[in-house]
């Protein structure tokens, strides 16, 4: 994930809540998300 600019994290996030992907998965974006302190740029609170 080290490799994701910042805004495919993020659309990754989103995409990935829409599909309804694994928890897991979405954990794993979650910290990354936490780990760059991207918080701010999402739209609502995980």
């Amino acid at each position: 994930m080290e490799n994701l600019s910042d805004e495919l994290l993020i659309e990754s996030y989103y995409k990935a809540k829409e599909l309804q992907l694994s928890t897991d998965f979405i954990f794993l974006i979650q910290r990354e998300i936490e780990r760059r302190a991207l918080q701010n740029r999402l739209h609502y609170t995980y």
